[in-house]
């Protein structure tokens, strides 16, 4: 009799926040499943989300995979293992000036730093929050993590959705930026023979001139460049294809369940979670014409033109972004190839969002 009336007691203490939460819960489900928008993230996050706000659940369970995967930004960093194991540099070292659209398309981070702090965000919220114009799901956990910000749920359902919506965001940004001429200039794709010696290469010189400048991003850094060295190498295939695969997957789920944690009605349903997810729109944005924008003042300076186009996949949406600038391409002009041009630019976005995240740490951490 006791537990039915301390359960009567918890279903009459549900509160409208719980309601609209599992609402939200049920929607990032329905996207997952209907719309396949990352369903390997979405789908756990958003169930997690039913979960935690049903009002006789205990959340301990979920909270101890927070604590175990989270909390010590383990999860974080087994992914970009995965991440790194999936990435292919090749266009990158064929062109290595497509690394240059790479930075300039994190322009998005900076702004937003600027516009949470102008709201009244302290200055390492403002930091966590900005991140997720990295347009990279894991070194925003890692940064808002680092900076225990309280608002690391709804930062963490900004960032994913966000990079789920890259084929609705960008180019709507990218035809107001550029005209039909600029986005039907063709760009040869003569990709040079990139040594295997190059490829192993690589990541090991990317992971020490990385860690000098930006030590801060040494961790989030290692562990990709770590991926796409067990790809490269040659002799460990089949570790290469279960980090791609299996480690990427499983990750992705424990840790869109884990983050759930943070979506519990009393901290999410506020007033600035409503602005995080507007300052995650802006710095999407701002990425995209920060790149495009940097496009143009390239084809001002040198002879032979870029399509601006190729600035926008400089964010590290992977591989969605080269795949809208490709498509986006083909629309104005059939016969216009742009894949492994956006891809070099994209790939350059994923290591230079992941530096970005490390000198943001380091900027912060030197102010306060």
């Amino acid at each position: 009799m006791g537990e039915f009336l301390q359960l009567f007691s918890n279903v009459t203490n549900f509160t409208w926040q719980e309601g609209v939460m599992i609402a939200i819960g049920a929607l990032l489900v329905f996207l997952a499943i209907k719309k396949q928008m990352e369903p390997t993230l979405l789908l756990p996050m958003g169930f997690g989300a039913i979960l935690v706000n049903l009002p006789f659940v205990d959340t301990a369970a979920i909270e101890t995979l927070f604590n175990a995967g989270i909390a010590t930004e383990l999860f974080p960093l087994l992914l970009f293992i995965g991440i790194g194991a999936m990435i292919d540099f090749g266009p990158l070292l064929s062109n290595p000036k497509l690394m240059l659209f790479g930075a300039a398309a994190q322009f998005g981070i900076f702004f937003a730093l600027v516009l949470a702090r102008l709201i009244g965000f302290n200055l390492a919220d403002a930091a966590s929050i900005a991140i997720i114009g990295a347009a990279d799901g894991p070194t925003s956990i890692y940064v808002s993590q680092h900076f225990q910000s309280q608002y690391q749920g709804a930062i963490m359902v900004a960032a994913y959705s966000y990079m789920a919506l890259v084929p609705i965001i960008q180019p709507p940004v990218i035809r107001l930026l550029t005209t039909k001429k600029e986005r039907r200039i063709r760009m040869d794709y003569s990709p040079s023979d990139v040594s295997r010696q190059t490829r192993i290469l690589f990541p090991v010189l990317v992971t020490l001139i990385a860690g000098t400048i930006a030590p801060k991003s040494a961790e989030l850094i290692g562990f990709l460049m770590f991926g796409n060295l067990i790809r490269e190498c040659g002799v460990l295939n089949s570790l290469s294809e279960s980090a791609q695969k299996e480690l990427a997957n499983l990750v992705t789920l424990l840790l869109g369940l884990s983050v759930a944690f943070r979506m519990q009605a009393e901290a999410f349903i506020t007033f600035e979670t409503l602005a995080i997810i507007a300052l995650g729109l802006v710095a999407f944005i701002a990425d995209t014409a920060g790149g495009v924008l940097f496009a143009k003042l390239m084809n001002l300076v040198f002879k032979k033109k870029v399509n601006p186009m190729i600035g926008a996949a400089g964010i590290s949406a992977f591989p969605m972004s080269s795949r809208v600038i490709h498509k986006m391409g083909r629309e104005e002009d059939p016969y216009n190839y742009l894949l492994m041009h956006a891809a070099g630019a994209n790939v350059s976005g994923q290591i230079a969002s992941v530096i970005a995240g490390g000198l943001l740490i380091t900027l912060v951490e030197g102010i306060i």
